[in-house]
């Protein structure tokens, strides 16, 4: 019997994958098709997959012309499933000759003609081209407009810093990005959702639970996306850590220390200081949100602590959140002017994880135990700090076809907890 294999990402399956498939099967008795995974895509910076990996796998089962299928998760991996399952030949579309003439050490190697005029990158345009406008300035505005040229099938369309461009900019798009003061999120946000537009908003989307509610209310009345950006949520280590401590790897959650700070240009007037975001409203996002996906919503009280600028009774340059879970505590450490090592420590009963500095924007964690020969690490790349696939998310969501990873009860939670006091108990 002779075995054939194949690997592609079969994303949006069409008549071209379907012909390279038969071909492929006509060259032997058994045919493989491996399909990349999405962390393996990501890491070789492909994430623009329309559909997740479940789906594609269905659509290539229901065609009936693979006789086994398997999922491509790492770099090497074919070399060792040719060895395994004893495979006679690697077969791949002519568009990459040459590129696998390494594996003729192993198998025969044939490359096959592709359809031409069809391609999934073709129909990912088609099918979900955003255009998408900003609102805001400085690096992280930049950021966001350098990394749409990396995600297909979205558009960058014009970038503006003031409410008189504002109105032009939604009138050209059909979605924007807001990186304005957090003071002004809530009339920019209502004013692009008034206007036809889907919202992704830099966090905290509003200061307050209501108004945060009202703006996801009003979303949804209008069949629009609005979708919290906390670009830490959308990077691989820290959706693998949540997985990682889901399964119990570290016993029952009992702690959770996150640190978030940096130090802060000097200022000339109270005034120019206002302009600014405090340390709440730049750091405790991130870090509120790693409490509230580790041990959930249902807290019993959290008490907060705030020292200020001088001259200022909101502008805090350092607060302190302490949460009480029924068998669970936590807590949040944030500073703008103030430094501290900004890493996270999620205790278990069974060990911990460690994720050094900076932890809102890592590749890499640590579980560590009582015997440290137990410990283990993690790396997973990093792509465009998280920006690039929350991007992805954004546009996949508007299509219908995913969810964003921030719950609006969590959206909520954050934006009742940027304002001063203390004893904020869950629900007043």
């Amino acid at each position: 019997m002779t075995k054939v294999i194949t690997y592609g990402t079969y994303d949006l399956l069409h008549y071209g994958h379907k012909r390279l498939l038969e071909r492929a099967r006509a060259l032997g008795d058994y045919l493989i098709v491996g399909i990349t995974s999405d962390d393996y895509d990501r890491t070789r910076g492909k994430i623009n997959a329309a559909q997740p990996l479940m789906e594609r796998i269905e659509s290539v089962k229901a065609l009936g012309i693979a006789d086994e299928i398997i999922v491509e998760e790492y770099e090497g991996q074919k070399i060792d499933d040719i060895r395994r399952l004893k495979v006679d030949i690697f077969t791949v579309g002519s568009d990459w000759i040459g590129c696998f003439d390494y594996l003729r050490e192993y198998c025969q190697v044939v490359y096959l003609p592709r359809t031409d005029g069809i391609s999934s990158s073709d129909l990912r345009t088609e099918r979900r081209m955003l255009k998408l406008g900003i609102y805001g300035i400085g690096s992280v505005a930049d950021k966001y407009e350098a990394e749409c040229a990396f995600v297909n099938g979205v558009q960058f369309i014009g970038k503006c810093g003031n409410d008189e461009d504002y109105a032009a900019l939604l009138s050209k798009c059909d979605a924007v990005y807001i990186q304005s003061h957090p003071n002004e999120h809530v009339r920019h946000i209502r004013q692009a959702l008034e206007a036809g537009r889907h919202v992704l908003c830099e966090s905290p989307i509003a200061l307050s639970r209501n108004d945060c509610n009202e703006l996801f209310s009003l979303a949804t009345t209008k069949k629009l996306v609005l979708m919290d950006a906390i670009k830490t949520a959308y990077s691989t280590a820290y959706n693998r850590m949540l997985l990682l401590i889901k399964s119990g790897a570290i016993g029952k959650i009992m702690s959770v220390d996150a640190t978030c700070t940096s130090l802060m240009p000097p200022y000339s007037s109270i005034e120019e200081l206002a302009m600014r975001w405090n340390a709440r409203q730049a750091w405790a996002p991130a870090a509120l949100l790693a409490v509230l996906q580790v041990l959930g919503c249902d807290y019993e009280f959290c008490d907060v602590s705030s020292f200020y600028a001088p001259g200022t009774v909101d502008f805090d340059i350092f607060s302190k959140y302490d949460f009480r879970y029924k068998s669970a505590v936590a807590t949040v450490k944030v500073g703008k002017g103030v430094k501290s090592e900004g890493d996270l420590v999620i205790s278990g009963t069974k060990g911990y994880i460690y994720v050094p500095a900076p932890w809102w924007k890592t590749d890499y964690f640590e579980s560590r135990y009582e015997n440290p020969v137990e410990n283990k690490r993690y790396f997973y790349q990093l792509l465009g700090e998280g920006i690039r696939n929350e991007l992805v998310v954004f546009a996949r969501s508007i299509a219908g076809s995913a969810s964003a990873y921030i719950r609006q009860t969590e959206s909520g939670i954050i934006s009742e907890l940027m304002s001063c006091g203390c004893d904020r108990r869950k629900g007043n």
